[in-house]
């Protein structure tokens, strides 16, 4: 980014764009031990100093990586935009299975083709995301899920499900309740398929009454609905 300001030409970016404005990058022994992003300032072409910009882990980040490897996610894998340094440092504290830093959103749409393309037709890959810039991804991904307190409207259009807390643990509870509400559909199905075959092939020898009749139409039906409020309960 550059800008004019009280007559002077001041550019805020990465090293990149240092070099093409031919600023030279002073070396800060200070701020090594600092993990972030770092975002070079130059005034009229002069290096001025620079911005560490670094974003804080979320609290339930490690315990929803714990949890979703807990119940069956195979592999994990984060794309990002940041350096190299901040991505093996949040991979390394979260556990992440596999990390690709400095992505730029083309970038991350390739890597979820790829990733698309390596997984068998019985896999499905989820992508988490909350700026502009995943937009794209959600929308490739086999599901969609933006985090959507501090999410970027384009990411909440894109996705298939919106966490509304921005808690990356919702995403766990997420999973627990289609699996819990799949298993309760299929049930209902088998119970009601089933009631409905033995009723049908006792009629063709004449034991049918009318109340196993009824039972077969409505009871099947009470039935499927009382099961189906179990889905409510999932914590």
């Amino acid at each position: 980014m550059s800008a004019e300001i009280n007559g002077k030409n001041v550019c805020v970016g990465n090293e990149k764009m240092m070099k093409s404005i031919g600023a030279e990058i002073a070396n800060c022994d200070k701020c090594n031990h600092f993990k972030g992003t770092t975002i070079y300032v130059a005034i009229d072409g002069v290096f001025a100093g620079h911005i560490i910009i670094s974003d804080q882990i979320k609290t339930d980040s490690a315990h929803a990586i714990t949890t979703l490897k807990k119940i069956g996610i195979e592999k994990t894998v984060m794309l990002t935009g940041d350096h190299k340094e901040v991505a093996n440092f949040v991979a390394e504290q979260l556990g992440i299975d596999e990390h690709y830093s400095e992505l730029m959103p083309a970038d991350k749409v390739e890597h979820v083709e790829r990733l698309l393309n390596e997984k068998s037709a019985n896999n499905t890959l989820a992508f988490v995301g909350d700026g502009i810039n995943d937009a794209p991804v959600l929308a490739r991904a086999d599901i969609g899920i933006a985090m959507g307190a501090l999410g970027s409207d384009a990411a909440i259009e894109a996705a298939d499900v919106v966490l509304m807390d921005d808690k990356p643990s919702k995403i766990t509870k997420a999973i627990g309740i289609s699996r819990r509400t799949i298993g309760i559909a299929r049930q209902n199905a088998i119970f009601a398929i089933g009631v409905k075959v033995t009723v049908l092939a006792l009629s063709t020898i004449g034991i049918v009454t009318m109340g196993m009749a009824v039972f077969a139409d409505v009871g099947v039906m009470v039935f499927a609905v009382l099961n189906a409020t179990r889905a409510l309960k999932v914590k």
